[in-house]
């Protein structure tokens, strides 16, 4: 085969370790991108959650094409400029009094092992509470704190001190109450949890503000605060884990800025580099500044091409303009598809602030339905729409997480290919009688 030719998807697909998707993507460009048969996609998930200022944004990639005239790498043993310039943009950014950052983590998983490791040096304590549904990662040890036992169970050896407690999920609440009744008893029954369930020896609360792969899960008024207070009474340090809210995405700087409520610890991905660059960061108190930085560490950790991305992104993000376009953009879509909830009954819920929505699709009778909202997936996908489906495509909420770049323009245009693919459905017509 000629260097120049494009290797064939078929042959490919017999060499690689798992199962490839159909769809070749060749190009992007804000929050479109191609495939290589040419065909146009709006990408409602930001490839992976990550490109909060959508492809090949140009400021970005300018900074990292002048970055690479310089210094592309450095040990981290060395200190660089944009290293330098982006820890201290996170702290200025960061809720008060999260003082100090480590930058020594390429991605969501090892820089929430870090913090996992941070708070148990820092308490001498073992387990690690994390609510149903919640996704830590895909290490090793990472995965045997997700909230999902199909994650943990090919994996029997791991999972060691994991504790993990029913999520605030109130379209589906486990103590079968509603949030003008529950008292809270999310929190509230975690001190059961403490007392019964665990080692006694609980060094943390690691938990996503709002849920990612669980089922974009929003947690009502209240439930951070109370948390905040539970962790404070037991010695138990709270870590948001920001790996998907962080940077814009809710609408506020970091969720945490959305619910009102400052964490002992957070960790941030995704969204750093802006346009896909691999970094992330711990950022924690200073009570927790004394940490021998062998303990944790990978090589391409803070790398120098993604800490310029990043600073880059950073600049944009917290432009006068810009949160406030999330925020408006964001209603114009839930608005939006909230019109199409009251039309076809099988979108059962509509939640999350900003541009992290979630769309529930529910049987008649109010059951999960993950057969159709797989098959709503698709039509959507058919309509060059790209989503994703809660729990890694097992679940029921249709993921929607565009870039934060996105227009009311497009806005509505992504909200006529959802009307479009409901209207495909037959199961999803309305019922002429209603």
């Amino acid at each position: 085969m000629p260097e120049s030719a494009a290797p064939d998807p078929a042959q490919v697909a017999q060499v690689a370790q798992y199962r490839l998707g159909d769809t070749v993507l060749v190009r992007g460009e804000g929050i479109r991108t191609w495939d290589a048969a040419g065909r146009e996609y709006l990408d409602c998930v930001s490839g992976t959650f990550n490109l909060v200022l959508g492809h090949n944004h140009p400021e970005v990639m300018a900074a990292v094409r002048a970055q690479t005239e310089e210094l592309v790498f450095a040990a981290s043993s060395f200190r660089t400029e944009p290293t330098d310039r982006l820890m201290r943009d996170l702290v200025d950014l960061a809720p008060a009094g999260l003082t100090r950052v480590n930058l020594r983590s390429s991605g969501g998983s090892t820089a929430n092992e870090g913090a996992i490791k941070i708070a148990q040096l820092h308490t001498g304590r073992r387990d690690v509470i994390v609510p149903f549904r919640g996704h830590v990662g895909q290490t090793i040890a990472a995965t045997g704190y997700n909230g999902s036992s199909r994650m943990r169970a090919p994996f029997p050896a791991s999972g060691v001190g994991a504790l993990h407690v029913p999520d605030a999920y109130c379209f589906r609440c486990f103590y079968r109450q509603t949030p003008d009744t529950c008292g809270m008893l999310c929190v509230s029954r975690i001190e059961d949890f403490i007392t019964y369930a665990s080692s006694g020896s609980v060094a943390c609360v690691l938990i996503e503000p709002i849920s990612g792969m669980g089922g974009n899960i929003v947690p009502p008024p209240g439930y951070f605060p109370a948390l905040r207070q539970l962790c404070d009474e037991h010695g138990i340090v709270l870590i948001f884990d920001e790996i998907q809210t962080a940077f814009g995405r809710t609408g506020e700087m970091f969720a945490a800025d959305h619910f009102g409520v400052v964490p002992h610890m957070m960790t941030v991905s995704k969204g750093l580099t802006g346009s896909g660059l691999p970094l992330a960061a711990i950022l924690t108190e200073e009570r927790m500044a004394d940490w021998d930085r062998s303990l944790h560490g990978f090589t391409y950790g803070g790398h120098n091409l993604a800490a310029a991305a990043a600073v880059k992104t950073l600049e944009i993000v917290r432009r006068p303009d810009f949160l406030p376009n999330v925020r408006r953009v964001g209603a114009i879509l839930t608005e939006r598809l909230r019109d199409l909830q009251r039309e076809y009954p099988m979108l059962g819920d509509v939640r999350g602030p900003g541009l992290m929505l979630g769309v529930e699709v529910v049987r008649p009778d109010g059951g999960k339905a993950p057969e159709l909202a797989g098959a709503f997936q698709r039509g959507l996908h058919e309509r060059g729409v790209l989503t994703r489906v809660s729990e890694h495509g097992l679940g029921n909420v249709i993921e929607l997480r565009p870039p934060l770049i996105l227009t009311p323009a497009d806005a509505h245009l992504i909200a006529d290919r959802f009307g479009e693919a409901l209207a495909a459905l037959p199961v999803a017509r309305p019922d002429p009688v209603r």
